[in-house]
């Protein structure tokens, strides 16, 4: 069973990958596909396909390759999106804000069903018709409401009592938006979020790329 074996992180990142690649199969018509074929397409080798497909059973047969719509469905068991996680976000600004607006998470099982803050100007405010709550409610939401998901959106100071909050209230799943690495004495699952680490690896990628054109044009 995939679940009495320890799956690498590297593994686990790379499945999300497969799922959109594997929608966009479907989107297609395509039926199946071999791992040389969704290798040229991924970007990753067909040996690393099948590795970490194996993970979780292997999936394909050899000389036919890879039902698309059963592997789509198999890879969303696994990685939950038909468990009907439901999300809060805290913090209701630009940030909070976007994600919020994104309804990506509804098409990958994962409904946002409230948000909150504790600025006065936008509490009442509807984000895709949910309202803006005051942070002080959230006790009693929580109370009412079978929350899997806290997605954290706020300033770098007030992180850590809000994440301990959450953790308190009993919600099991952190994703954690601000600039800090959370971690927390409790038996919760903390996903930490840096955008710019991302930007930051595509100007290292973008100055050895302008290096190595420099040294081209010397030679």
């Amino acid at each position: 069973m995939a679940s009495e074996k320890k799956i690498s992180p590297a593994v686990i990142r790379r499945l999300p990958r497969y799922y959109r690649y594997l929608s966009d199969l479907l989107r297609m018509d395509i039926t199946r596909i071999s791992s040389k074929e969704l290798s040229a397409r991924m970007g990753i080798t067909a040996s690393q396909i099948r590795q970490d497909l194996n993970c979780f059973g292997g999936f394909g047969q050899q000389g036919y390759g890879y039902n698309v719509e059963y592997l789509y469905n198999e890879i969303g068991k696994i990685i939950g999106v038909n468990n009907g996680y439901t999300i809060i976000i805290i913090g209701a600004g630009n940030m909070g804000q976007a994600l919020a607006n994104y309804t990506n998470f509804e098409k990958r099982g994962f409904k946002l069903i409230g948000i909150f803050d504790i600025n006065p100007k936008i509490i009442g405010k509807k984000i895709r018709n949910i309202e803006i709550m005051h942070f002080d409610t959230i006790d009693e939401f929580v109370k009412n409401n079978k929350v899997d998901i806290a997605v954290i959106a706020v300033p770098h100071d007030q992180t850590p009592e809000i994440a301990d909050k959450v953790a308190r209230l009993g919600i099991k799943g952190i994703w954690n938006f601000s600039p800090m690495d959370l971690k927390l004495p409790y038996d919760v699952i903390i996903e930490n979020v840096h955008l710019s680490d991302g930007l930051m690896v595509l100007g290292y990628k973008l100055n050895e790329a302008r290096k190595k054109s420099a040294k081209n044009k010397q030679e």
